[in-house]
């Protein structure tokens, strides 16, 4: 993988928390709705581009996916527990 592991860990770090809000939010709105999708897929130009930019290879796509579900899900969750 071409990138230090400090920057890939940092990408990684990243795309989970710009991915918590998103999922927070995304909680409020019905499932498979317009708005529901698109507050999926708003941080993946960010991400794309900072990993562009820091000259990071393809190959940690995997791990940037891992990283942006775990902040979807931990908003979510987030927003279900504050609702209670």
């Amino acid at each position: 993988m071409q990138g230090s592991i400090p920057l890939i860990i940092g990408l990684v770090f990243m795309a989970f928390i710009i991915n918590i809000p998103c999922g927070y939010i995304r909680q409020n709105y019905k499932k498979y709705s317009f708005m529901w999708f698109l507050l999926i897929h708003i941080p993946i130009p960010l991400i794309v581009l900072v990993r562009i930019g820091a000259g990071i290879d393809w190959r940690v796509i995997p791990l940037t996916l891992c990283g942006s579900v775990a902040g979807q899900v931990l908003g979510s969750a987030a927003s279900r527990r504050r609702k209670q």
